[in-house]
C-alpha cells in the first residue's frame, strides 16, 4: 500500500524553499522548531530549486536537499517533492535559447519569470528528463517522500517553429485530410481555405484570430501539449517509484474565482493520481459579501472533487494576504480557521500554504507566509496557523471521506472557449462560469451537495442535472442528455444552448432535433439586452427581472410555466417543462437574478426530496457541508460578520473543541463547528 494511503493525518504545511536560506543555517534550524509548534506535517520542496540543484550544466548538488529531507523525516513529516521545471536556471537559457518561449506576436522571450519555456523544445525536454530521473533515483525510497509535485501551475503557450509543427501534426492526426479540416473551419469564409498543412499558423494578433475553429483547436492543442509534457516529466518517475502518487497544482482565476480558463482540467484530471489546486480568495473585499465569495470557493472545491470523484488537496493557500491583488488585505481574526475548514468540508484532505517562510527579496517578499520576517511564533498569523494545525489533528478522522451529491452542474471547457469567442450576443455579458455559479448558489444556500462535472462524466448517478448555456454541444452529449432524462432524471438548461457543434459550426436547420424533442420546443432567436434594459419573467404569479438574454421559442410538447412580461414577445413562453420518458426537461429562456433561481430551484429541491435532513432550519450565511464514511461529519460555517443560528436534527459534539451542542446552534462571526452526532462512535 502507498505511504500516502497509510498517512492518517490531514496534511498541513506548505511550500518550503530552504534553497533560499542555505547561507543561513540558523534560519533552517528555526524552521524545524516552528514546524512542530505549528503542527505542520507536510512540505512541498524543490518547486523552483533548479538553480540550486544544478547550478551549472551537469553539476548536480543534492546534499542540501538530502539534509532537509532527512530532517523532515526525523520529525515524522512528509515531503511532496517537486520537479523543478517551472523555472529553469539562467545558464540553460543562455546556452540553449530554443528553450525560451515565443509569444503570439512571434517574439522570442528573454530569460526571466517562470513558465517561460517551450514544451516542444527537445533540449528542454532532455534537460527536464535528466534532472527528474536523478531526483527519482535518489529519493524514490526516502521515508519522507509522500507524493510527487510535478512542475508548478502549468500554464501559458508557445508559438515557436517547434510548436507550429507540432500543432500541424496534431491537426493532421485529428482531421486526416485538408478537406475535412476546411469543412470544420469553414474555409471558404474570407477565402481562408487551406491548401497545404504548412499554411497553418497558430492564432496571432498579427495574423489570423477570426477563424473560430482554428482558435478552438489551438486551445485544445495547448491542453494536449501541456499534458504531453506532463507525461514526459513523469515517465521515469512512474517507472522508478510506481507506488508514489503524482499531482500537479491546478488553479482558478483569482478575482472572480471561476474555473481556470487556459487549460481543460477535465482532460488533465485523467493524468494525475490526486487533484490539487491553489486557492487565493480575496476575503474581506468591498464588492461582495463574505457569503458570496464563500459560495464561489465552494463551487471550485466541488469541481476539483468531482473531476475524479475523490478527495483532493489544497496545495497552496495563504494564512494571511497575498501580493498580487490590487489591494492585499490580510485575513481578519477567525477567517483563517473558517476558510481552512471550508476546504476540508468540500472534500480536501489538506490545507497547505504558500509559503512557509517569507522570501527575503524579489516579488514574493510580502506574500503571506506562516513565518514572517520577524521570525516570531507569537505573530498573530503564526498563531492562527497553529490553531488550524491543532484543529486538523482533532478532525483527522475525515481524511478520505467522500461527499455524496444527487445534483450536478456541467462545466465544459470547450463550450467556454467557443462561447467566449462568439462574436455575437453580448460581447461582455456571456459570463458562462459566473452563470453556473449563480445556479450553484441556491444549493449552497440550502446546504445541498453539488458535483461540478464535465459533459463526458457519468450522468446516471444524479437526480438533477443542470446544464446552463451549453452553447457548444456534441451530438453524443445530446444523446446522453436524452438518455439521462428518459431514465427518470430531471434536466435543466437555458438560453444560449445548442447553437454550435464540436468544431464551432452552427447547426444547420436551427435548433438540433435531439434538443427539440428533449425539451419539447424549438428556439427561434435570442434577444440580447443592453445593460440598462430588462424584461420580466412571470412565474407562479410573481414578476422576476430579466437581464441580458431572452430566448424566443415555440413550444410543441412542452408545458409553459412562465411568460415574458413586456416587449414584442410579451406573453410568449420564457420557462417550460417537457416530460421525456420517465423524466422532465426544463428550459429557462431568460437570464434572471438570483430571486428567480432561488424560487425555481426551491421547487425542484422539494419535488425531488433533495433537502439536507440534518438541517431543520437553515441560514443562508451558515454553510453546512458533510463528509461521509463510517460516520457522517458536518461542517457548520458562519460566513458573515454577525452572529447567526441554525437548527439541526439532533445533538452533536464539536470535534475541534469537544464541546457538546444542542439542536439550536449559535455561531459567532466567522465561527465554525465540525461535528458528529452525539451517539455516533
Amino acid at each position: 500500500m502507498r505511504k500516502y494511503d497509510l498517512e492518517s493525518r490531514l496534511l498541513h504545511g506548505g511550500d518550503y524553499n530552504p534553497d533560499q536560506w542555505l547561507d543561513y543555517p540558523e534560519i533552517l534550524q528555526d524552521d524545524l522548531k516552528l514546524m512542530d509548534k505549528a503542527k505542520a506535517n507536510t512540505f512541498s520542496l524543490g518547486i523552483f530549486a533548479w538553480s540550486a540543484l544544478e547550478p551549472e550544466e551537469g553539476d548536480f548538488q543534492f546534499d542540501w536537499l538530502d539534509r532537509i529531507m532527512d530532517n523532515i523525516a526525523e520529525m515524522g513529516g512528509n515531503v511532496i517533492l517537486a520537479t523543478p521545471s517551472a523555472a529553469r536556471p539562467a545558464w540553460m537559457s543562455k546556452k540553449y535559447p530554443e528553450v525560451l518561449r515565443t509569444n503570439e506576436r512571434r517574439e522570442k522571450m528573454l530569460h526571466g519569470g517562470r513558465h517561460n519555456h517551450c514544451f516542444s523544445s527537445p533540449v528542454y525536454r532532455e534537460k527536464t528528463k535528466i534532472i527528474n530521473r536523478k531526483l527519482a533515483e535518489r529519493y524514490k525510497d526516502h521515508p519522507a517522500l509522500l507524493m510527487w509535485h510535478i512542475s508548478n501551475e502549468y500554464s501559458g503557450e508557445c508559438h515557436c517553429d517547434y510548436c507550429q509543427n507540432n500543432f500541424r501534426q496534431w491537426l493532421k492526426n485529428k482531421y486526416v485530410t485538408l478537406k475535412q479540416l476546411n469543412e470544420a473551419w469553414w474555409g471558404p469564409f474570407w477565402s481562408h481555405t487551406i491548401t497545404d498543412w504548412d499554411e497553418i499558423e497558430s492564432p496571432s494578433p498579427i495574423g489570423e484570430m477570426q477563424v473560430h475553429g482554428l482558435n478552438l483547436d489551438w486551445r485544445r492543442f495547448v491542453t494536449d501539449q501541456t499534458i504531453d509534457f506532463f507525461e514526459h516529466e513523469i515517465s521515469d518517475i512512474r517507472k522508478l517509484s510506481p507506488d508514489v502518487p503524482v499531482t500537479t497544482n491546478f488553479m482558478a482565476d483569482t478575482y472572480d474565482l471561476i474555473p481556470f480558463q487556459s487549460l481543460d482540467y477535465g482532460k488533465f484530471a485523467k493524468h494525475v493520481d490526486i487533484i490539487s489546486w491553489d486557492c487565493y480568495p480575496a476575503w474581506h473585499n468591498d464588492w461582495e459579501t463574505t457569503a458570496d465569495l464563500a459560495s464561489k470557493v465552494g463551487f471550485i472545491n466541488d469541481q476539483y472533487r468531482s473531476l475524479k470523484q475523490q478527495p483532493f488537496l489544497i496545495m497552496e493557500s495563504t494564512p494571511s494576504g497575498v501580493n498580487w491583488h490590487d489591494v492585499n488585505r490580510t485575513k481578519r481574526p477567525g477567517m483563517h480557521l473558517l476558510s481552512s475548514m471550508q476546504f476540508i468540508a468540500h472534500g480536501s484532505d489538506s490545507n497547505l500554504y504558500f509559503q512557509w517562510r517569507k522570501s527575503r527579496g524579489s516579488s514574493e517578499k510580502f506574500h503571506g507566509a506562516v513565518i514572517d520576517h520577524d521570525n516570531d511564533e507569537n505573530n498573530r498569523v503564526f498563531k492562527d496557523v497553529a490553531t488550524v494545525g491543532h484543529a486538523l489533528e482533532n478532525i483527522k478522522s475525515v481524511k478520505g471521506m467522500h461527499k455524496c451529491a444527487k445534483v450536478a452542474i456541467i462545466f465544459d471547457w470547450d463550450n467556454n472557449w467557443a462561447l467566449n469567442d462568439a462574436q455575437g450576443f453580448g460581447l461582455h455579458s456571456k459570463l458562462y462560469a459566473q452563470t453556473l455559479q449563480k445556479h450553484y448558489r441556491p444549493f449552497w444556500d440550502n446546504d445541498i451537495a453539488v458535483d461540478i462535472i464535465t459533459s463526458e462524466q457519468d450522468f446516471s448517478k444524479y437526480d438533477l442535472l443542470i446544464a446552463p448555456m451549453l452553447y457548444l454541444v456534441r451530438k453524443e452529449t445530446m444523446e446522453r442528455l436524452q438518455q439521462f432524462t428518459k431514465n427518470g432524471g430531471t434536466l435543466v438548461s437555458t438560453y444560449l444552448t445548442g447553437i454550435v457543434n464540436e468544431t464551432d459550426l452552427a447547426y444547420i436547420g436551427g435548433w438540433p432535433q435531439e434538443l427539440a424533442s428533449l425539451f419539447g420546443l424549438s428556439v427561434k432567436e435570442t434577444d440580447t439586452l443592453y445593460p440598462a434594459q430588462n424584461n420580466f419573467l412571470i412565474y407562479e404569479d410573481q414578476k422576476f427581472v430579466v437581464n441580458d438574454y431572452c430566448s424566443l421559442f415555440d413550444v410543441s410538447t412542452a408545458k409553459t410555466l412562465g411568460t415574458y412580461g413586456t416587449d414584442f414577445y410579451q406573453g410568449k413562453p420564457s420557462l417550460s417543462v417537457n416530460q421525456y420518458g420517465k423524466g422532465n426537461a426544463y428550459y429557462i429562456g431568460a437570464r434572471t437574478n438570483s430571486d428567480f433561481l432561488d424560487t425555481f430551484y426551491r421547487s425542484l429541491i422539494q419535488t425531488h426530496d433533495l433537502t439536507n435532513k440534518w438541517i431543520v432550519k437553515g441560514n443562508k450565511y451558515v454553510s453546512v457541508q458533510s463528509r461521509e464514511g463510517k460516520q457522517e461529519v458536518y461542517f457548520m460555517m458562519n460566513f458573515s460578520e454577525a452572529p447567526q443560528s441554525i437548527q439541526v436534527a439532533g445533538r452533536s459534539i464539536d470535534l475541534i473543541t469537544g464541546k457538546k451542542l444542542s439542536t439550536t446552534i449559535q455561531l459567532e462571526p466567522y465561527e465554525v463547528f465540525v461535528v458528529k452526532r452525539e451517539n455516533q462512535q
